[in-house]
């Protein structure tokens, strides 16, 4: 539409000009005829067409005369108005068509930081923040050419550094020819209104006194988690909190205190999760924190929430300060899961989890109960086995078991060191039972300690009394390996048990090793410096990568049980046992084979290469004394019979 407007107001102004122009041509062809002959010749006739053309000439010159006045003074009125935009309130810049700036107005400067003399000359690429990609402003030049106008937000930088947002308006002008020979633009700061808005939306999800979401944002938080749990198939959980006592501060101290206090409530808890998960203000001294991605397993899910829990109300029971006083506190929370099969409402997982924080409540207050009373049971199982599995480690209930490790020629090569414990109530408790709980809580770094002691001092006492030549293997757990003071306390201990440190095995898994394997086999080289040897446990259950076997310096490959127990009935087994033992002696590595339970097992191994065995056939876990007695002392030569 504007370009036909354009295009009419030029043919307008063009036959406009062309009559104008005729009118000249006449009046002055008539003038100069009466000019060139003597009044007296003249008839009356042309007289008087002479003075028609003279009368007409004036009149052009004097019209002519009064248009350019009249259009000086409109253009100085346009200019005028121009000025008087330019330096309105509204930042505006005016650039050449190559984009470089002209001029700039003083709102434009107040606006940016930038003075007129920083930016005339250059490209207004120098405003750009960094957010907007190439094809950003490739459409908006696109829209301006095509059209002669664009209008949008854009994220800029100020010359302080800072990043606001905008509403830029672009517009060409265009010349003659229709080519655009400048761009105009202007634009309005959005700080303030989105400021505006965000704070409207806080008052709408977060909680005014603590910050935290609020129950609409955590209602809305509930819905995204259910649909997400259907689709990884992972728990998640509630949980219901509610201070313990509240009442009576508020009573003491008054309700700005209390409301204090409600505020470093939050704070806690908020510090007590991870990033990802959600505390929110319930209401009054309530809050909910729903915890996700907790896993495929029920019983590892419910064993985290009660992790948490924990940390929450050793978080919460520290003291706090009001005017000037210390207030103890302490909190009451209900918990419950919830996976993809769940077919209720939020809201029912919410009454749950209320519902248990009441039994919290009602079994004394600063604790944690879980909804589903067969979760409580297995929870509190749990936190029984943790207490004792503490109490076991000062008391020195746990002891090392020694099962034989047999050469091929049947001599007793050396023991691996097996960790129990004797329980003075519930009597020997099966490590499968034990050392989970142990993993799970960290204690299995003082108690692999404590094994790694044991097993050194047994070591120098062997040495010193019946066998030079025996060795001991130690299972080493994940979480000991990983620390970095790992070798420096293995070295710490062989040195001051003066067992003989080329005599002492360390036990490892693929899946350890896995997790940097560069960490792994620094950490074992240094140790080798030492004369200590490392053992590859349970290989062929893990990743059993050629290229990782290749780097890491080993010393025995220990088959897994698993192949061995099938050896004689699955075909596949034998198979992966005759590839594990022809790997092992291409690496220059030595087979220790676990589980050997019968003699068809021992001797099918013998015949495919394997080097060590032990197992059940010679000889189950003893305590050190009677290891001593019934394999060291009794049978110092071949003990068990070789194949002929």
């Amino acid at each position: 539409m504007q370009e036909n407007w354009r295009r009419r107001t030029a043919f307008s102004r063009t036959t406009a000009w062309s009559a104008y122009a005729a009118v000249v041509l006449v009046s002055t062809f008539m003038m100069l005829q009466l000019l060139s002959r003597n009044f007296a010749q003249l008839s009356q006739s042309q007289f008087i067409a002479g003075l028609v053309g003279l009368y007409l000439f004036l009149i052009v010159v004097l019209g002519t005369l009064l248009s350019l006045t009249l259009q000086r003074r409109d253009d100085e009125e346009a200019l005028r108005i121009a000025a008087i935009a330019f330096e309105s309130q509204e930042p505006m810049l005016v650039t050449d068509a190559s984009g470089n700036i002209l001029r700039v107005n003083q709102a434009f400067t107040r606006t940016t930081g930038y003075a007129a003399d920083e930016v005339v000359g250059k490209n207004p690429r120098l405003l750009q923040s960094g957010q907007h990609d190439p094809g950003f402003y490739a459409k908006m030049w696109e829209r301006i050419h095509d059209s002669g106008h664009w209008q949008g937000e854009v994220w800029d930088r100020h010359k302080n550094g800072s990043v606001y947002p905008k509403w830029l308006v672009i517009s060409s002008v265009r010349g003659r020819t229709g080519q655009a020979t400048h761009y105009v633009g202007s634009f309005s700061d959005l700080s303030e209104r989105k400021e505006a808005a965000a704070a409207i939306s806080r008052l709408a999800y977060f909680d005014s006194l603590t910050g935290l979401p609020n129950r609409r944002m955590l209602t809305d938080r509930l819905r995204h988690a259910l649909v997400a749990a259907t689709r990884n198939r992972q728990y998640g959980a509630i949980l219901f909190l509610d201070l313990d006592n509240f009442k009576t501060v508020n009573d003491t101290v008054g309700h700005d205190e209390g409301d204090r206090l409600l505020q470093e409530a939050g704070r806690r808890l908020r510090g007590a999760i991870r990033e990802e998960d959600m505390v929110a203000r319930f209401g009054g001294d309530e809050f909910v924190i729903v915890l996700e991605n907790l896993g495929p397993s029920r019983e590892q899910a419910a064993v985290t929430v009660k992790t948490v829990a924990d940390k929450l109300l050793a978080e919460l029971a520290a003291p706090y300060t009001l005017l000037g006083r210390e207030f103890p506190s302490s909190a009451s929370i209900g918990a419950t899961l919830w996976r993809e099969h769940f077919t209720g409402h939020m809201h029912d997982l919410l009454k749950r989890a209320d519902m248990a924080m009441y039994e919290a409540k009602k079994s004394g207050r600063n604790t944690v109960r879980f909804f589903d009373p067969v979760m409580q049971a297995a929870i509190e199982h749990r936190s029984r086995s943790e207490a004792r599995l503490r109490s076991a480690l000062a008391q020195d209930q746990f002891h090392l078991h020694f099962q034989p490790q047999v050469g091929d020629d049947g001599t007793v090569r050396g023991a691996e060191a097996l960790l129990r414990w004797n329980d003075p109530e519930r009597g020997w408790i099966s490590p499968d039972e034990f050392i989970p709980i142990a993993e799970e809580t960290g204690l299995i770094i003082p108690i692999g300690r404590w094994v790694l002691q044991a097993a050194c001092a047994q070591l120098r006492q062997w040495s010193d009394s019946h066998r030079s030549d025996l060795r001991v293997a130690v299972n080493i757990s994940a979480k000991q390996f990983d620390a970095s003071s790992f070798v420096d306390e293995v070295r710490e201990i062989v040195q001051a048990s003066g067992a003989d440190p080329r005599l002492l095995e360390l036990e490892l898994t693929e899946t350890m090793l896995l997790k940097n394997v560069d960490a792994a086999i620094a950490k074992m080289a240094a140790l080798r410096k030492l004369g200590i040897t490392f053992a590859l446990d349970d290989f062929g259950t893990g990743y059993s990568s050629l290229a990782y076997l290749q780097q890491l310096p080993l010393d025995v490959l220990k088959i897994d049980r698993t192949f061995v127990r099938g050896l004689g009935e699955n075909a596949r087994s034998e198979a992966i046992v005759r590839t594990i033992i022809q790997m092992a002696h291409n690496l220059n590595l030595r087979v220790l084979a676990e589980g050997v339970e019968t003699e068809e097992q021992r001797r099918m191994l013998a015949d495919r290469g394997c080097n060590l065995y032990q197992g059940y056939l010679f000889g189950k876990p003893l305590p050190a004394p009677q290891f001593e007695r019934d394999i060291i002392l009794r049978h110092r030569g071949p003990r068990f019979p070789v194949p002929k």
